[in-house]
């Protein structure tokens, strides 16, 4: 069943202007203002207060064991197939590439109908169903006309190239679109339900408005349908209050986290509970208001600016597009252990996705050819990583 929610925004220049930023990334030195000495008593008393739990140490490392591939187009949302081979998205080209994780041979499976690259929006966020050996079924979050939607899309190996995507099923359509903050990241949990980090568009209002996606994590069937257990019944929001949500991740313990990118203080990784509010447009940052959740980290937006989110080793990992690093952040249970830790400073600008390939590895996606970089021979490129 095919469910629609949302409200129009106005126009996104002017709530460029309204919101004082150019875009999720923040750009330009009005953005590199440095974390209070109460933020960091306000962090340090947090950690100290941390319940017991087995840290992960302190520090951590990150070797670059190989570079995959190169030569990608503005790519966004990463997947892996059963198989181990990879699937990547490009938002501008709204084209999905199957990845060889061994050779790095490239072959596109198509295209995805109806999608409308402008600003950050486009094909974004990609899945595969969890039950893919028997549906062969792949989720992409895109960009159209009118809208931000999601939809699936039967993957038939058997045919040629460029032709293996089936026609889009839409299962949500109607999460607001946006010149800037569209959201877009998507995955599957533990308990095989979807989830879907969505953007408030600019328009600050609609992360505190429950009636809209926009500003929330969604949860829902594979088939788009409210999860029972939800917060509110019949309804796909499952957290609000958030600025921009593209990270998603799952600890060991089953616990969700999310990056959240900040206007021109503070970007956030927080901790995922059902129902609870994040603060947007009220707080940004550890501001200590009641009823509203403070995150378990933050970052000066020159630092991160972050998209994806994986877990491994321990700890979350956090690409940085403006930040172009990669954190670590240890956990002790839900808070954090020590301070983060930053590896791969500008050594391949901007990051745009991070996702655990099992163990002490993780595969890295660059995001230098998405008209905000300065693409290098080679840009895009996914890159595999080591980690401890």
């Amino acid at each position: 069943m095919k469910r629609s929610a949302g409200t129009a925004v106005g126009a996104a220049a002017a709530l460029l202007l309204a919101t004082g930023c150019s875009s999720d990334e923040g750009v330009g030195p009005a953005f590199e203002r440095g974390p209070s000495s109460a933020a960091s008593a306000s962090a340090s008393a947090s950690r100290e207060a941390a319940p017991s739990a087995s840290p992960a140490p302190a520090k951590g490392s990150v070797k670059v064991v190989s570079t995959v591939t190169e030569g990608l187009a503005s790519p966004w949302g990463l997947a892996t197939l059963p198989d181990g081979d990879l699937l990547v998205s490009s938002r501008d080209e709204g084209t999905i590439t199957r990845v060889d994780a061994g050779t790095g041979g490239k072959t596109l499976i198509g295209s995805v109908p109806g999608v409308a690259p402008a600003g950050e929006g486009g094909l974004l966020g990609i899945a595969v169903s969890p039950t893919y050996a028997s549906d062969q079924l792949v989720y992409a979050y895109f960009t159209t006309a009118g809208d931000n939607r999601i939809a699936r899309m039967f993957h038939d190996t058997k045919k040629p190239a460029g032709q293996q995507l089936g026609a889009p099923d839409t299962v949500l359509r109607g999460i607001p679109k946006g010149t800037i903050h569209n959201g877009g990241r998507i995955a599957f949990g533990p308990d095989k339900m979807l989830y879907a980090g969505t953007g408030e568009t600019g328009d600050t209002g609609l992360a505190q408005d429950k009636e809209s996606l926009a500003g929330k994590i969604l949860r829902m069937t594979p088939d788009g349908e409210p999860v029972h257990g939800n917060p509110e019944a019949d309804s796909l929001v499952y957290s609000l209050g958030h600025r921009n949500v593209q990270g998603l991740a799952w600890d060991s313990e089953k616990r969700l986290w999310a990056a959240e990118f900040g206007q021109n203080t503070w970007d956030e990784l927080n901790l995922i509970e059902p129902g609870k509010n994040y603060g947007w447009p009220v707080a940004e940052g550890k501001a200590g208001k009641a009823g509203y959740v403070d995150p378990v980290e933050q970052w000066r937006t020159s630092e991160a600016s972050p998209s994806g989110i994986a877990y491994a080793e321990g700890s979350i990992w956090m690409a940085g597009l403006r930040g172009e690093r990669l954190w670590r952040i240890p956990l002790a249970g839900r808070e954090s252990s020590a301070d983060p830790q930053a590896f791969l400073e500008g050594e391949y600008g901007r990051l745009r996705t991070v996702l655990a390939a099992g163990g002490d590895r993780m595969w890295l996606v660059t995001s230098e050819t998405d008209d905000r970089g300065t693409p290098r021979a080679g840009d895009d490129r996914i890159l595999l990583l080591e980690v401890s």
